[in-house]
């Protein structure tokens, strides 16, 4: 019986140790991706403010 018992926990136990690495995971993934947008919008603000600098000079001239 304690075996049977033992066994139980132990796979419960793995199951919980595996949802836990899965909800991790998916926050990891989420995480970068948020990250990855911003960088992108950050590139995007560089280009338009290099743009509008370059346009600023051609005006002054």
């Amino acid at each position: 019986m304690v075996r049977v018992a033992t066994f139980f926990g132990m796979t419960f136990g793995a199951f919980l140790f595996w949802e836990s690495m899965d909800k991790v995971h998916v926050w990891i993934a989420l995480h970068q991706d948020e990250k990855q947008e911003r960088m992108e919008r950050e590139l995007e603000i560089k280009k338009m403010q290099a743009e509008l600098i370059a346009q600023a000079k051609e005006s002054e001239s």
